[in-house]
C-alpha cells in the first residue's frame, strides 16, 4: 500500500492533486479533503509530502471497482480521516467534501457534542451530524489540539480565520496539528496587529 508519496505539485484539478515523483515520467492523481485544496493551490511546481491511502471505489453498482489514492498533510490527518469513515453514511467521497475544516476543528466539534457546528460543514445534515457525534464521541480526543475549544469551529471574525488558515499552512508544511496551534496562538499572543494569513505564518516561523 502507498502509505507516502514526495514529489513536484504539478496541478490542483478539482479536488484533486497531480504529483509527480522524481526522477519524472509517472504522475500521480491524489484526492484530497477540502480543506487542503485550496492551501495548496499555492503551491503548485514546488515539492509537496503526502500520507496517502488507498482504496477501492465502486462503479457501475458495484459492477467494478477503480483504484483510489487519498493524501493528507499529516499522518494524524489520515488517521481522522480512517475514523471520520467509519461512521455510517460517511463514505470516502463525501468525507473528503465534509472536510472543509482542518480535522482539530472538527474533533473539537464533536468532542463539545456541537451538532450544530458540524452542520457548518458541507454534506453534513442534521441527521448525520448528530450519527457523527453519538458513533465518535469518545473517540476524537487524541486529534484535538491544545487551546482548541469548539467556539473555535465557526469563523468568528476575520483574525480567527485567518489563524486557522495560518495553523492549516503550517500543518501543509510539515508541522503537526498540535505544533502549528501552538505556534499561531504563541504568534498571536504575541503581536497584537497581525491580521492576515501570511503575516501569522511569517511571525509563527519567525518564533
Amino acid at each position: 500500500m502507498l502509505t507516502r508519496l514526495v514529489g513536484r505539485l504539478d496541478a490542483i484539478e478539482g479536488s484533486a492533486a497531480v504529483v509527480t515523483p522524481p526522477p519524472g515520467g509517472m504522475s500521480y492523481q491524489v484526492m484530497l479533503p477540502a480543506y487542503l485544496v485550496e492551501q495548496l493551490a499555492e503551491r503548485v511546481g514546488q515539492p509537496v509530502t503526502l500520507h496517502t491511502r488507498q482504496y477501492l471505489e465502486a462503479q457501475g453498482q458495484g459492477s467494478s471497482f477503480v483504484p483510489r489514492l487519498v493524501g493528507f498533510a499529516s499522518v494524524e490527518d489520515r488517521r481522522f480521516f480512517e475514523l471520520f469513515t467509519t461512521v455510517k453514511g460517511l463514505g470516502a467521497r463525501r468525507a473528503l467534501r465534509a472536510m472543509a475544516q482542518p480535522p482539530a476543528m472538527i474533533a473539537a466539534a464533536i468532542a463539545a457534542r456541537d451538532t450544530q457546528a458540524l452542520q457548518q460543514l458541507p454534506e453534513i445534515g442534521k441527521r448525520l451530524a448528530e450519527t457523527i457525534v453519538a458513533e465518535l464521541d469518545g473517540k476524537v480526543s487524541s486529534y484535538l489540539a491544545d487551546g482548541i475549544g469548539h467556539a473555535e469551529v465557526k469563523p468568528t471574525s476575520p483574525r480567527a480565520a485567518s489563524a486557522r488558515e495560518a495553523v492549516a499552512t503550517l500543518v501543509a508544511l510539515g508541522e503537526t496539528q498540535g505544533d502549528a496551534q501552538r505556534k499561531v496562538d504563541t504568534a498571536l499572543s504575541r503581536d497584537a496587529d497581525l491580521a492576515t494569513t501570511e503575516q501569522i505564518v511569517a511571525s509563527a516561523f519567525g518564533g
